[in-house]
């Protein structure tokens, strides 16, 4: 159909399945759910090209194709082979694709912590029979079960605190940032903290970038076994699911080291960094920047978020 001027779009929001992104329909006017790999594809209907997919018109004719990945490495997921661009379920709490080798996944299950309250002093998740992700549930507790429940608030002896002043009876209790999900290139780091207005542990996450793939190795001085923190010569932007940073950074990156062992951030802090995508949308994201890394024999040993085995912690704090 032809592109109409100025344009119209549905009025209701966008739903598309899990994983699956919205981009620009050929007139550059609306919104749509990209079509996934093996799908049907046209104009109006085009291939997600954040997974490297394309629309390919010479397999089936009247102006439709089929959605083709580029050429790509497989993924080996617990003996089981997935294609380069492919989609696909292990369990029913994750939803994953293979991009050139590397897995990546997105939780279908909210994983969010709940903390004791007033209102709710004794939460439990629940398994229900028919559903795949646990549930919370509020439970009655004795007088007893209450005060363990308001450990995490400010003991006042005189007044109990009520629901619109939890913020200043809250006792902020936040971890350390999870080590960065992959050894090079974007991952992801996460930590729970309860400083917030409703004085609930929630799950934070923010993006992180230990060293680029790319970055070369750097000499190390004489009598010196490590290049703890080498920035890179030029300035550069940052990449995120096809989408850059709007300015320039010239950060840190931690090095690596002569003697086997490994060279991983130590300290560090949290800056909101503006992204710009291709279709001309804005996003901001969290992202760690380093100050300090140090050497240590605790490697990773995977660069998967979901199969590593490496559980190191980073100290940081929001900028």
């Amino acid at each position: 159909q032809p592109c109409t001027f100025p344009c119209q779009c549905p009025s209701q929001p966008l739903q598309c399945p899990a994983g699956t992104s919205h981009v620009l329909d050929a007139c550059g006017c609306c919104k749509v759910c990209a079509r996934q790999l093996g799908e049907l594809c046209s104009l109006h209907r085009p291939c997600d090209h954040h997974k490297g997919l394309y629309c390919d018109f010479s397999k089936i004719h009247r102006g439709s194709g089929i959605c083709l990945a580029h050429e790509g490495a497989t993924c080996d997921l617990l003996g089981r082979i997935y294609l380069n661009g492919e989609s696909f379920q292990p369990t029913c709490k994750l939803q994953c694709i293979c991009m050139d080798g590397a897995i990546g996944c997105i939780p279908l299950c909210s994983d969010d912590l709940r903390l004791p309250s007033p209102d709710c002093p004794n939460p439990r998740r629940v398994k229900f029979h028919n559903k795949c992700c646990e549930e919370w549930v509020c439970e009655e507790g004795s007088e007893n079960d209450f005060g363990t429940a308001m450990a995490v608030f400010r003991e006042d002896p005189a007044q109990k605190p009520e629901l619109n002043n939890l913020q200043e009876n809250c006792l902020v209790q936040t971890t350390a940032w999870s080590a960065c999900s992959r050894s090079c290139g974007m991952g992801i780091s996460a930590r729970v903290t309860n400083d917030n207005p409703q004085c609930r542990l929630e799950k934070e996450t923010r993006l992180c970038m230990v060293r680029p793939c790319d970055f070369p190795v750097e000499k190390t001085k004489k009598g010196k076994k490590c290049v703890r923190t080498p920035r890179p010569r030029q300035s550069l932007r940052f990449e995120f699911s096809g989408c850059s940073s709007t300015r320039s950074y010239r950060p840190r990156f931690c090095g690596s080291c002569s003697d086997g062992r490994c060279c991983t951030p130590d300290l560090t802090s949290t800056v909101d960094v503006e992204f710009r995508c291709p279709e001309g949308d804005f996003f901001h994201r969290k992202m760690m920047f380093i100050k300090m890394c140090s050497c240590h024999y605790d490697c990773p040993r995977d660069n998967d978020i979901f199969l590593a085995t490496y559980h190191r912690r980073m100290i940081g704090d929001h900028v």
